[in-house]
C-alpha cells in the first residue's frame, strides 16, 4: 500500500530512502527501455551517444546496488510513476514519427526529459547524503550525477550541431 506507515518518510533518511529505490527502479527499467530506442534511431551518432549511455546506466544500477550495500540494506526498487509517465510518452513519439532525422529530434527531446529527471533526483540524493554525513555515498551518487550531465550535453550537442539543423 502507497501511504502505509511503513512507507512514509519520517525524516531526511526517510526521503533518502524512498528517492534510492525510485532511482533504481528508473535505472533498471532503462536497460530495459534503451535497447528498444536504439533500435528506432537513424542518426549513428545518437546511436552511438545512446549506446554508450546504456553501459553507463548497466554500471549505475551497479553503483546503486553498492550504495544501498554502503547503508547495510538490501537494494530495493519502487516503481517511479513519473518516469513511468516520461518513458510513455517517449514512445508515442517514437509511434507517432517517421523514422529518420524528426524521430530522432524526438527521441533526444524525450531522452533529455529523462536526463533531467535523473538530474534531479541524482542531486537531491547527493544533497541529502551529504547532510547525512555519508561521504562514500554522495561520491557514488556524485559520480552518476556526472554522467547524466555528461549525456545531456551530448545529447544537446548531437542536436544542435546535427540534427535539428538537418530537419529545418
Amino acid at each position: 500500500m502507497r501511504n502505509s506507515s511503513s512507507d512514509t518518510a519520517r525524516n531526511l533518511r526517510g526521503l533518502f530512502d524512498q528517492e534510492l529505490k525510485d532511482i533504481y527502479w528508473v535505472e533498471k527499467e532503462l536497460t530495459r527501455v534503451i535497447p528498444g530506442v536504439i533500435e528506432k534511431v537513424t542518426s549513428e551518432d545518437l546511436r552511438d551517444a545512446l549506446t554508450h549511455h546504456l553501459r553507463e546506466t548497466e554500471n549505475q544500477v551497479r553503483r546503486i546496488e553498492d550504495v544501498f550495500d554502503a547503508l547495510g540494506e538490501r537494494a530495493e526498487e519502487k516503481t517511479c510513476h513519473a518516469m513511468e509517465g516520461i518513458l510513455k510518452e517517449a514512445d508515442e513519439i517514437m509511434q507517432e514519427t517517421e523514422q529518420g532525422l524528426v524521430r530522432d529530434a524526438g527521441i533526444i527531446a524525450a531522452q533529455q526529459k529523462v536526463e533531467h529527471y535523473e538530474m534531479a533526483t541524482y542531486g537531491t540524493l547527493c544533497s541529502y547524503a551529504r547532510i547525512m554525513g555519508e561521504e562514500r555515498i554522495e561520491s557514488l551518487l556524485n559520480e552518476t550525477l556526472q554522467e547524466e550531465k555528461n549525456a545531456d550535453a551530448t545529447l544537446t550537442e548531437i542536436a544542435v550541431s546535427k540534427i535539428n539543423i538537418e530537419i529545418t
